[in-house]
């Protein structure tokens, strides 16, 4: 029995055009050129949820269930303007800031001893197994009780939102760094934090970076829907005592202003921000495409 023998190919020269300097110098097509600027495609995705948002609602015909895109970004250049929605922003912004951070130096705190010893490993396992699933806002209840009508309160649920899912991804990041050099940390007489911050922290940021956004959205969100509890409780609060407030009074434009104030100012914090420090860092260092 014979075995089939594959068909062989022709080969054939395909030819090419002459090669000249100006062919590198030559500038793109202009709708390549748009093509690769990540901020236009962004923008013309947000114009066209915009466009539909827009039709959606002419559509409804109803402004009290949803009102227009027109209308809404009317009443939130309206908030701008009287600064009722900039102090709103900043209230909420402030305390955010204060449970991010506190939650931040936690986590590191925690990994730290994990990747030092054997009970920290033991230590992070069960307290993420515990309280990683445990919603951040259920806790607010035992948080009113414990620290009263105050930011202390606030501060508590988003350490909670922050702390568990980047301690999960920085251990995950430490847990990645290549033998090699945790090898040359160890030869260069580093331990304890300047074995961490030396070799540990540079190796695994693409780990940690993620895992800081993870807990901004977590303790952004987490904010907004506690603020809707604890503002109307203590008759104050940033955001989400806006939102509230103006869904009792029935001006369902300003409700949608203060819930696409939330949207701008995520997609500030992860397209400015965020973005920056990556291409400070990971980008710039070839970490990361």
């Amino acid at each position: 029995m014979t075995l089939a023998q594959p068909p062989i190919r022709p080969e054939y020269d395909r030819p090419l055009p002459p090669f000249t300097a100006d062919a590198l110098t030559r500038p793109a097509p202009l709708l390549e050129r748009l093509a690769r600027q990540g901020w236009l495609r962004k923008s013309l995705i947000l114009l066209l949820l915009a466009v539909i948002w827009e039709a959606a609602a002419r559509w409804q015909d109803n402004d009290l269930l949803l009102p227009t895109f027109l209308a809404t970004l009317a009443a939130l250049l309206d908030g701008l303007a009287s600064g009722e929605l900039l102090e709103r922003a900043r209230l909420s912004l402030v305390v955010l800031a204060q449970g991010y951070i506190a939650g931040v130096v936690l986590a590191f705190l925690l990994t730290t001893l994990a990747v030092s010893t054997q009970l920290g490993r033991d230590l992070l396992s069960t307290l993420t197994a515990m309280f990683n699933p445990l919603p951040a806002i259920a806790l607010l209840p035992l948080a009113l009780l414990w620290f009263g009508l105050g930011p202390g309160s606030l501060i508590f649920v988003l350490i909670h939102s922050v702390l568990w899912p980047l301690a999960l991804n920085t251990f995950a990041g430490f847990q990645g760094v290549p033998e090699t050099l945790r090898m040359a940390g160890r030869n260069y007489g580093l331990r304890g934090l300047r074995y961490v911050f030396g070799i540990l922290v540079p190796a695994a940021l693409p780990a940690i970076l993620s895992g800081l956004k993870i807990g901004w959205a977590f303790a952004w969100r987490t904010l907004i829907a506690a603020e809707l509890v604890f503002g109307a409780s203590s008759g104050r609060g940033g955001l989400g005592w806006y939102i509230f407030q103006n869904r009792n009074e029935l001006y369902t434009d300003k409700v949608f202003a203060g819930l696409l104030l939330v949207i701008i100012i995520g997609l500030v914090i992860e397209n400015v921000v965020f973005a920056s420090i990556e291409r400070l860092t990971v980008r710039r260092w070839g970490m990361a495409r």
